[in-house]
């Protein structure tokens, strides 16, 4: 037997592998089963290079086995197994990885897969056991060998005996403690579920013995229990296949079994790139949000494997927030089993990846779009608001990226339309996109301002969600369109004769104007009379970058301050209201001041705003119809 230490550098990697850099414990089984499928890959490998075409897959195999009465783990494997000085190299050296050398002594063969390139996994293992043997016979060799540590401390190597090629591990899983269960990794249910989480993928069949119950051989009624030895892991990837051999039911059942959806997506997106990075890719646009997408809960990402075997449940790195419905995975040979979170977020490969998933969702969906308008629709209706936050956040960074994706209800036909769409029909006299802000499509057809948009035979964008204005104002244009608020006080249609004819109305009824200023007082910017309203006596306006529904939406937030447009109150020239205004104005101001607060009152309902004092406007409007 030869006793020997790990230097001290080793020692403090060990202790930080075993305490720090892995995030979950339950990895140390992913990285066993990945070890023991790169043994079989490199035998597999090394006998078409001798000519051995004796040997194929399928006689290679990974066993797990469980022994509760001794708390042992064991991985087994008939690979390509190690010799003496392979053990002492491939093991006793931390973070040396003997996968990482074949795959780049052997770069130029097609058929080399090699998962394992990082050399610490294997010593994950000490994470739930204080004891790790492993048993190995190289191929072609009639020696084995033992390796076996308690940590840290160092380990022996002595020969051994072991009828066939390959490496067993066996761990010894620590006691549990009142922070730890350990014994959960004696339970078949937990080993299975791993393997189904991690390494559902691996090429070669995960086999293990699993007590079960059957009916007795000619009873009805009476069972016996047995064992039976199970394959858990499915190996073949439905992402790995050509498109052609997948069934649109096959996306589905896949999409519900890993995704626990009810309901099938909306949009499958199944790619596979090659270039600076080289990946496959599995994605689902889900047809409903989850009840928790609009919430802090909500957490987005990717499923992430290499190769076949999943680093992350879910990779945030991979996706953008405005497309974090996008349910699905990615499966990359270049990336390695990185080790944390941290090394993830730095990996420039990874952020390759991400900017051409990126790409292409936005390609499918304004193709879904085009193509099937009623799918994107009701896609449109449980995510087009976070599309929509995507405009807005970041100052406005993603906007170009998301635009031609927005959908808003419109005026002509009450359909709903793509900015393009918009832009495409526009009269050549028309230099704006108009839009209107509502609580609904009914609501916002009511308003004074929109009639005489619609008498001229613009479109309007309705925009009823709290972030649309919002949207919007980042956009600030699209295709040299500039977006124009319907409440504007500055939109002004009129004629150059029709502005120089209200203009002199306004100045001369400057007096009247300003008394009913008075009695609105820092309500309103001003009082004016417009020519822009067709039926309706009065309207409200706002001056500057808060808009009237933008200060509802604003107004509405914990914490908001006093958040307040700068109203402006136009009364319709032409309405009699007008001809009573002056004729009270004329005969009794303090009856005219009444008229001033009940018109604001009357606008701010239209608008769909509160009023702040409806006791007092409900007096006033009884002493008017008293007189």
């Amino acid at each position: 037997m030869r006793t020997k230490q790990f230097k001290a550098e080793s020692k403090k990697l060990l202790d930080m592998m075993i305490n720090s850099i892995y995030t979950h414990k339950e990895i140390f089984l992913r990285e066993l089963i990945s070890n023991a499928s790169d043994a079989m890959d490199k035998l597999y490998y090394h006998s078409l290079s001798d000519g051995n075409t004796g040997l194929s897959r399928s006689d290679l195999e990974i066993r797990i086995d469980i022994d509760k009465e001794n708390r042992t783990l064991t991985i087994s494997d008939n690979g390509c197994g190690m010799t003496a000085e392979e053990l002492e190299k491939n093991l006793g050296t931390i973070a040396r990885s003997g996968s990482l050398d074949f795959k780049q002594n052997n770069e130029k063969q097609e058929d080399v897969d090699i998962i394992g390139q990082f050399g610490v996994g294997f010593y994950s293992a000490f994470m739930v056991s204080d004891c790790v043997t492993v048993v190995s016979r190289a191929y072609g060799s009639d020696e084995a060998w033992k390796w076996t540590s308690r940590g840290a401390d160092g380990y022996t190597v002595e020969p051994c005996e072991k009828a066939e090629n390959g490496t067993v591990v066996t761990l010894h899983i620590k006691p549990d403690t009142d922070g730890e269960d350990y014994s959960t990794f004696l339970e078949t249910y937990t080993i299975s579920s791993i393997v189904k989480k991690y390494s559902d993928y691996i090429r070669y069949p995960i086999r293990m013995d699993v007590p079960s119950r059957r009916l007795k051989e000619g009873s009805e009624d009476e069972y016996e229990d047995v064992i039976e030895t199970r394959t858990l892991n499915s190996m073949v990837p439905i992402w790995k296949k050509n498109k052609s051999e997948v069934t649109e039911e096959e996306y589905e059942s896949f999409y519900r079994e890993k995704f626990f959806d009810y309901e099938p997506p909306v949009k499958v997106i199944h790619s596979k790139v090659e270039g600076a990075v080289t990946y496959s890719a599995l994605l689902y646009i889900p047809s409903h949000a989850p009840f928790d997408y609009y919430s802090k809960e909500y957490e987005k990402g990717l499923q992430l494997y290499s190769s076949g075997v999943m680093i992350m449940e879910k990779c945030a790195d991979l996706l953008p927030d405005y497309f974090s419905f996008v349910r699905g995975l990615v499966d990359s040979e270049d990336l390695s089993l990185n080790i944390s979170r941290e090394m993830l977020q730095h990996d420039m490969q990874l952020k390759v990846i991400a900017k051409s998933l990126e790409k292409k969702i936005r390609t499918e969906l304004k193709k879904l779009m085009e193509t099937d308008r009623e799918a994107y629709e009701k896609f449109f209706k449980a995510f087009g608001m976070q599309l929509k936050y995507g405009v807005y956040e970041n100052y406005g960074r993603n906007k170009e990226a998301v635009q031609d994706l927005l959908l808003f209800a419109s005026s002509a036909e009450k359909k709903m339309v793509s900015l393009s769409e918009y832009v495409s029909r526009m009269p050549e006299s028309q230099s704006d996109i108009y839009y209107a802000c509502g609580e609904t499509v009914d609501k916002i057809d009511m308003l004074p301002q929109t009639e005489q948009l619609r008498d001229r035979g613009y479109e309007i964008l309705y925009m009823t969600e709290n972030v649309d204005e919002f949207a919007i104002k980042m956009l600030t244009e699209y295709e040299g369109k500039h977006f124009r608020n319907v409440c504007d006080d500055s939109l002004d249609l009129s004629t150059d004769e029709e502005k120089e004819a209200i203009q002199a109305k306004n100045e001369e009824a400057k007096d009247l104007l300003a008394v009913m200023k008075e009695a609105l007082g820092e309500a309103v910017q001003a009082v004016r009379f417009t020519n822009k309203l067709k039926n309706h006596p009065v309207c409200l306006t706002s001056e500057g970058d808060v808009s009237v529904e933008m200060e509802k939406v604003l107004s509405a937030l914990p914490n908001a301050g006093d958040v307040r447009a700068k109203l402006v109150l136009e009364i319709n020239a032409s309405h009699p209201v007008a001809a009573k205004l002056q004729a009270l104005f004329d005969s009794d101001p303090e009856t005219l001041k009444k008229y001033a607060r009940i018109l604001y009152a009357q606008a701010r309902l239209i608008e769909g705003m509160p009023i702040e004092n409806p006791t007092e406007i409900s007096t006033l409007i009884c002493d008017i119809l008293a007189e």
